[in-house]
Formats: C-alpha cells, structure tokens, sequence
C-alpha cells in the first residue's frame, strides 16, 4: 500500500503548475516614493534599479517590464500576470510621468504576410549540389599551393 501512496504524491507533484517569474516588477511602495517633477533619473535607478528597456529614440522614456506565466505538465506556458511601468522624463531628466499597464491592456499585433521580392536567378537543390563541379582544380590551380 505504501508504494501506491508514494506513486500516487509523485503523479500529483507532476501535475502541479510550475511559476516562472521574469522582468523587473517594481515593488509598489519603492514606485510610490517617486513623485512627478520631484525626482530625476540617478533618483529613479537608485530607487526602482535599471529599467528593463529605454526608448530607442532618446532616454526620456524608461520602462520596467515583468511577466509571470504558469506551466502545467507538458502544456505551453500560459501568461498568467504581465505588467509595464512606463516613467516619462522632461528634457532636463526630471520625472514628468509615470503610467502602469496591465495584461488587459496588451493588444494584438497583425504581422505582415508579404515578401520582399528579390531579383536574381532561384537555385535549386540539384543546382547547389553540381554549381561547384570543376569549379576547384586539382593542383597547379590557384586555389591550391
């Protein structure tokens, strides 16, 4: 009987969900010391730490990001909490904003389907297996000394 106990807390432990935690989450009391026009950016890395991301375009946008999912067994990862805080400075790198998204707010992408055409000639398997035939001497050739 014990050994059917014991297979049994196995095959239960396995079915359990595994949580997986990533990103920088601010912690909300550190997020609340920060008040717009009083801090500047030495002030924000000192209280929140490095951002996950800055804006590609200049420094004025800094952005935490953290995502939590939940695994079951062999399943694929399902999101589960995702959330971005988003701090805006002025151009002297004072805070001017600071903004929070959820997982409700994400939205979904449409992905280009078309190509880039491309001109040239299309080479086929056969043609890349024989193009190089003769193309390498034996010795006496340049390739080779």
């Amino acid at each position: 009987m014990q050994p059917a106990i014991a297979v049994l807390c196995v095959a239960l432990a396995a079915c359990s969900a595994r949580i997986d935690s990533r990103g920088n989450q601010p912690d909300p009391d550190r997020l609340a010391e920060i008040a717009a026009g009083e801090h500047n950016r030495d002030d924000v890395a000192e209280i929140l730490g490095s951002p996950s991301s800055i804006a590609m375009f200049g420094d004025e946008t800094w952005y935490y990001v953290s995502k939590r999912t939940e695994t079951l067994a062999f399943l694929a990862p399902e999101v589960t909490e995702r959330q971005v805080v988003i701090v805006r400075f002025d151009r002297q790198g004072v805070v001017k904003a600071i903004d929070h998204l959820g997982i409700d707010d994400e939205r979904e992408i449409q992905f280009v389907e078309r190509e880039t055409p491309t001109t040239g000639n299309e080479i086929g398997l056969l043609d890349q297996l024989l193009g190089n035939i003769g193309r390498f001497g034996g010795e006496g050739s340049e390739g080779s000394q």
